[in-house]
């Protein structure tokens, strides 16, 4: 489009209401087509990311309703013929590209169309017709390909290569479950720029599987047929309200944001507190996660997928649906980014917003008086769902009237299935079927938690639950609390334990409770353990922010993301272990806390055809952060409301 056309859009970008409203639909032209006109792209360009360049925080901390709005966008642009890879920050206000990089030596996350591009091109190639014809496959059309990420083990021609090592299954008819048959020993390996196979790995004939594996409509028949109708009902309407992409509920405000790559994001989480808007965190996301697997096969051990940093996790969300992702009175708020030749693409319904029962927040009996009080918790939902190939991962934030937080992870889907010769047992995974093996992996995540305690100055503390010693102790029966301030990076970098009870505490040592504590927030962690890859291997040298649970740094605009800017086949030491290691103070400053939690899978044949949800995460808790318990002014619920009897109050 003409630059006048452009200017003609960035007027109606400048409508927004707030600095970190993600970028609107016209916004995403406007800084498409500004790019265009400014670069001279060529075709060979893709648009990897279009997102919203987030402002200074001071800016956003002086922001008034009503204010002027200075909007600019994040993009990332790959060029095939060039095997280039550029950042780019346009300024949507001022129709112009403000900067423009080129980042050498990286490779950006693979995108959507890259995969429909990929398996085709792995389909119409004629080695990888033949080596399957040798199993017996002739109809190339009922061929289902995965492109993972190849990783980076140092192969030197592979270096600058913009590769997928992709995975492959083969269905029995075009409705079947593809993931019951894998293509057990053969790898096609695919230059992503050009498009092209560039060999066809042939570990040897291992035969298809030979069960079934559906488990969609058309194929199961005997559903259960005693499930009575359980409906949620709202009849005046949920208690949250939403303005553009900020919600009030209850005493919690929050605003959303969404991109590509982190998916859901939150940002300016308060609790009003005796009329006052209380700060906790500033930002929140899932920063990066890490799936490893265990099987040393040559055709699996490069099986190491960054979801965040290879794939963008924001980019595969699913449009949800009533009833069936969500259930009750349901808010959605739409994703909006590019495909990668930078046409705007929706993802309709991608967040959901909306209120839980979740059974008793607090109840007293006093047996003197036969006084009954009881209280139903509720929790506001703010939640997000995304397809990784075969994975399901579904993120949810959850807001409690106490003051609680807590993330939770949902894994679900389908496992990432080999196979194996007849009779044989597997080592490193579990018969799901006969010659089926669900393959031992890990999921590991991080989530980037930009704290703002009671305001931006904050420090951390770990406290472990210790006996009293000797001296103290004289009937062996005391223990205490145990603080221990982290004041600096690599202080910080700590494991979980939980025969300590072990939790960290993020405070502000200027603001104090009634009764003199200094407010804090307490991470509590939930299941978790270490990866088991050795030191050694590759996965761990590229994630090595998942070798703690625990890190801290400094407040910078720059450090985002664990694993570093550019994951894909990366060769490692980014992110968080090059950061820290200038050991920076984090005493009384502007902290960013990193959580990094993991679910070790040992498939069974209950995970199969599709897998049951699995749950992990971990919580925020006030600690000493209000006077008493917040929660104490929630009212009883009314009488008989879903039920014969009256029992809260």
């Amino acid at each position: 489009p003409p630059v006048t056309l452009a200017k003609e859009r960035t007027k109606l970008a400048l409508s927004v209401s707030h600095p970190l409203e993600p970028l609107t639909p016209e916004e995403i032209e406007t800084a498409v087509a500004i790019v265009r006109e400014n670069q001279s792209l060529a075709a060979s360009v893709r648009f990897n990311t279009v997102t919203l360049k987030e402002p200074p925080k001071q800016t956003v901390f002086d922001f008034n309703p009503g204010d002027p709005v200075s909007r600019e966008a994040f993009i990332i642009l790959l060029d095939n013929a060039t095997v280039k890879t550029y950042d780019a920050v346009v300024s949507i206000s001022e129709g112009m590209v403000k900067s423009w990089e080129h980042i050498p030596n990286v490779q950006p996350s693979i995108m959507l169309d890259e995969f429909v591009e990929c398996e085709a091109a792995v389909k119409a190639n004629p080695d990888f017709q033949a080596v399957i014809a040798k199993r017996g496959i002739t109809n190339p059309d009922l061929v289902m390909v995965d492109p993972w990420s190849a990783g980076n083990y140092g192969i030197a021609e592979e270096d600058g290569v913009r590769l997928s090592r992709a995975l492959c299954w083969v269905k029995a008819n075009p409705t079947d479950h593809g993931y019951a048959r894998p293509i057990e020993g053969v790898i096609p390996v695919v230059d992503l720029n050009k498009m092209e196979v560039i060999r066809v790995e042939d570990y040897g004939v291992v035969p298809l599987p030979p069960k079934d594996g559906n488990y969609t409509p058309e194929y199961v028949k005997d559903y259960r047929s005693d499930l009575k109708p359980l409906e949620i009902v709202q009849p005046e309407g949920p208690s949250f309200q939403v303005k553009d992409h900020e919600i009030r509920w209850q005493k919690w405000k929050v605003r959303v944001g969404f991109n590509p790559r982190e998916g859901l994001v939150l940002y300016d989480v308060t609790y009003t507190d005796a009329g006052e808007e209380r700060p906790i965190f500033y930002r929140a996301s899932l920063a990066e996660m890490t799936v490893p697997y265990g099987d040393p096969k040559p055709n699996h051990y490069r099986k190491n997928a960054f979801d965040v940093g290879e794939y963008g996790i924001g980019s595969l969300a699913n449009s949800l649906t009533l009833g069936c992702d969500c259930l009750g009175e349901i808010y959605y708020f739409d994703g909006y980014l590019t495909d990668s030749r930078g046409d705007v693409a929706k993802i309709e319904n991608a967040i959901c917003l909306h209120e839980e029962d979740f059974g008793i927040l607090w109840k007293h009996v006093d047996w003197r008086t036969e006084q009954t009080e009881v209280r139903r918790s509720r929790r506001l939902v703010i939640s997000f769902i995304a397809t990784v190939g075969n994975y399901e991962y579904g993120f949810y934030w959850y807001f409690y009237q106490d003051g609680t937080i807590q993330y939770e992870v949902k894994l679900t889907g389908v496992l990432s299935t080999a196979a194996v010769m007849p009779g044989e047992i597997p080592k490193y995974g579990t018969l799901l079927a006969p010659q089926l093996c669900g393959p031992i992996h890990q999921h590991i995540f991080n989530v980037r938690m930009d704290m703002n305690v009671d305001g931006s100055n904050n420090s951390v503390y770990e406290v472990d639950i210790v006996p009293e010693d000797d001296e103290g102790n004289p009937y062996g029966n005391a223990f205490y609390a145990q603080s221990t301030l982290l004041p600096t990076e690599k202080a910080a970098q700590r494991l979980i334990d939980p025969l300590k009870g072990r939790y960290w505490k993020i405070v502000n040592p200027s603001k104090t409770n009634a009764v003199g504590y200094p407010t804090a927030y307490k991470l509590m962690p939930g299941d978790n353990t270490l990866p088991l890859a050795k030191s050694s291997a590759s996965v761990i040298n590229r994630a090595k922010y998942m070798t703690q649970h625990l890190w801290v740094t400094p407040y910078s605009p720059d450090e985002n993301f664990p694993a570093g800017d550019y994951p894909n086949q990366n060769p490692g030491g980014e992110g968080l272990p090059q950061w820290t290691e200038a050991d920076r103070s984090i005493e009384n400053t502007d902290v960013v806390v990193w959580y990094t939690f993991a679910h070790s899978h040992s498939p069974r044949a209950e995970d199969w055809p599709v897998m049951p949800v699995a749950n992990i995460g971990f919580k925020l808790k006030p600690l000493n952060f209000f006077d008493e318990n917040p929660a104490n002014d929630v009212p009883p619920s009314p009488k008989n409301h879903g039920s014969k009897h009256a029992c809260c109050s």
